[in-house]
């Protein structure tokens, strides 16, 4: 969803021009997370000015609009100055530039917020604010923090004859909320610093400096800052001041300040290019940056939550966020995979030895295997993988296995206990509707297990153990090798469940051998690309698409379903071979494109009657079937595309393939962008 990105520069020379290129370029790493309009804030040319550019449309678009600005000074040059951007996804109001980011709290711009989330008490708020004379000038929750912070400003310098430093009048704005936010604030009050703030919604700071950070944290201070000292002298009007709640991580080795960077985003991905040394703010967090210094405090002081965050490495190179030969990222994405499901088993399966060993789980093992009953917990392509796997857990483990919708599951109030394991899928660490399942199972003391493609989300952090699928950064919004290593990492998890049970030693040595193989067989299936890029010509102007398959090619035919949907906008549905005589049937007919998925398996007797079921009313559904099929004079008469065969709890790996090249290519020729679907977010934060 929306995209924050700022930058900070203190005791380093930085231009106008260097300062809005990084501003743009960091917007533009995040427009993969889905977006209508763009904004950006910066320091005019005199103090008390700030700068505040908007536009309905992409990046591009703005970057267009400040370069056509012939009176900005593009040369003038700042030691320190504060930058912030942001994309939003359109939840209040329509897309705009009134509805735009970065919001101001009036017409002078005196605090500026950007934001990603939802204010669930902005109607209040506001109806509160305009009684009090505040004017609103768009329809969305955000301009209600930006006027909430300038009302609590002026009253506390009205009543108290002083004002509120930066920290403390952002926490008074974030104490009035309620919902999800991340936010930043920027104001000319307080020229050159920023203060963030999260709850529910990701935010992390890159630091960027030129000599190693003494330490490797960051101190929660649980008291203001006191203001800083004045010094008297002229000698040294000029010299920086320092706060005495100095954060020691930023200093030089003399105990001075030195030159330093500092970046904020919502993701990873748009940091990775200036520095790979980030923290991560946890919830209720207030982070403020000024003088060079970063100071992280508390909404609350009576919590548990731990007295210092961690500055991590980042993994990720930049070459993984850019395209290099390939058109699109959903296309690079796909063909990464033979390399991604590698790296989701690297280190964690030993072949020789048909031993699996997931460390993330090791703490947890005894106790999940002790369990009532293994409950998934996801939503969309996440969902998905859950429900291609949930046969083979029942199978390996013999536990009862329940696969539910993160978006149902609070409206249901699913019954959970504390003898239940939940198990909490998401690619982005940070889907909303799973952080509060996850929070509602916590709750009922069930044991929570995260897997994630992101170190260090929220999903990661929150639950007891957990899995990382290592997939690297997927840009696209149409998840691809996230599924796959999704599938591959519970595959795993069942199959290191179930090594203390011998009746199951063949059925895991018969998995993990697939496994081995795997790499190569995906290579087998791309190599389809030139037959399904003919296909999606045929099919390009189809208004609606069913897929049919049974047993474990029940979950790919949902999954490919939703890849059509997503990036083509065509109708089309997963339906299991089965339902055909419960009514599906009636929707066949000469006309109705149709792929089936007929492999070689236990189900292929009841998939060939569904084959002569839809043959009999005229369908000419494209076969997705194996390599080795013997059954020629079956398919002789229609379009038929060969995948690799492996075992039958792997195959809905290969078979989703042709399926994601399918949905690619029919994309393209519709003339649509698969990288940034209309309507979509790549990692929905909000309800």
């Amino acid at each position: 969803m929306c995209g924050i990105f700022a930058y900070i520069n203190y005791l380093v020379d930085r231009d106008r021009a260097f300062i809005l290129n990084t501003l743009l370029n960091g917007l533009a790493r995040l427009e993969y997370r889905g977006y209508d309009s763009v904004g950006l804030a910066v320091d005019g040319d005199v103090e008390d000015e700030a700068l505040v550019y908007k536009v309905v449309g992409k990046v591009v678009s703005l970057r267009k609009k400040i370069e056509g600005i012939t009176e900005l000074n593009t040369t003038k040059v700042f030691d320190n100055h504060s930058g912030m951007a942001h994309t939003r996804w359109a939840t209040h109001g329509v897309p705009s530039e009134k509805n735009s980011h970065p919001h101001r709290s009036d017409p002078k711009n005196e605090f500026l917020v950007v934001h990603n989330g939802i204010i669930t008490n902005y109607k209040e708020l506001r109806t509160v604010l305009e009684k009090f004379g505040y004017v609103f000038d768009s329809d969305t929750d955000t301009e209600t923090v930006a006027k909430l912070a300038k009302y609590i400003y002026d009253t506390q310098k009205k009543t108290m004859g002083s004002a509120l430093t930066f920290t403390a009048l952002v926490k008074a704005v974030c104490k009035e909320l309620q919902g999800a936010f991340a936010l930043i604030f920027k104001s000319v009050h307080f020229p050159g610093e920023l203060v963030a703030a999260r709850r529910g919604s990701p935010l992390l700071v890159g630091v960027k400096t030129a000599k190693k950070l003494k330490v490797d944290f960051v101190n929660i201070e649980n008291s203001e800052p006191e203001p800083a000292e004045k010094d008297s002298s002229f000698l040294d009007v000029d010299a920086p001041r320092m706060r005495r709640t100095q954060s020691r991580s930023f200093l030089g080795e003399d105990g001075s300040l030195q030159p330093v960077e500092y970046i904020l985003a919502s993701d990873a991905s748009a940091i990775i290019e200036h520095t790979k040394k980030v923290l991560y703010l946890e919830d209720d967090d207030v982070a403020h940056i000024a003088l060079g210094d970063l100071h992280i405090h508390r909404l609350r002081r009576d919590d548990s939550m731990s007295s210092v965050r961690p500055i991590q490495t980042l993994e990720a190179e930049l070459a993984q966020i850019q395209k290099g030969n390939f058109a699109h990222f959903m296309q690079k994405e796909v063909f990464e995979q033979p390399e991604s499901v590698v790296n989701t088993m690297r280190g964690r399966i030993n072949f020789d030895e048909h031993l699996v060993v997931l460390g993330g789980l090791r703490s947890q093992l005894a106790n999940i295997r002790r369990s009532r009953r293994i409950i998934f917990c996801a939503c969309g392509t996440s969902f998905h993988s859950c429900v291609a796997t949930r046969a083979l857990f029942a199978e390996l483990t013999e536990l009862p296995i329940s696969v539910e919708l993160s978006s149902q599951f609070l409206d249901e109030q699913v019954p959970v206990f504390r003898d239940d394991v939940c198990v909490f899928v998401s690619q982005s660490g940070e889907t909303k509707d799973t952080l509060l399942a996850l929070q509602y199972c916590k709750e009922r003391g069930a044991l929570c297990v995260g897997v994630t493609n992101t170190v260090g989300s929220t999903i990661s952090r929150e639950t007891h153990c957990g899995v990382h699928i290592n997939a690297g950064p997927e840009i696209s919004v149409a998840s691809t090798k996230a599924y796959t290593s999704q599938f591959i990492a519970l595959t795993m998890m069942a199959l290191q469940l179930s090594d203390d049970n011998l009746q199951k030693l063949n059925r895991r040595k018969e998995i993990m051998e697939g496994l081995f193989r795997l790499s190569g067989d995906i290579r087998g299936a791309l190599a389809l690309d030139a037959q399904l890029k003919e296909i999606s010509t045929q099919l390009a102007k189809v208004e609606s698409i069913i897929l049919l398959g049974r047993g474990f090619q029940g979950a790919t035919c949902l999954e490919g379903a939703l890849k059509i949907k997503e990036v083509t906008y065509i109708h089309a549905e997963g339906i299991l071979a089965g339902e055909l005589k419960h009514g599906p049937l009636a929707l066949i007919d000469e006309k109705t494109p149709i792929i089936l998925v007929m492999n070689t398996d236990r189900h292929r007797a009841e998939v060939d009657n569904a084959f002569k079921q839809v043959t009999a009313r005229g369908g000419r559904p494209i076969i997705l079937a194996n390599d080795d099929d013997p059954d020629n004079d079956t398919l002789k008469n229609y379009t038929v595309v060969r995948v690799p065969k492996t075992v039958d709890a792997l195959q809905g790996i290969i078979n989703i393939i042709p399926l994601q090249l399918l949905s690619y290519h029919l994309a393209v020729a519709k003339g649509i962008n698969p990288d940034y679907p209309r309507n979509l977010a790549k990692s929905v934060t909000t309800a």
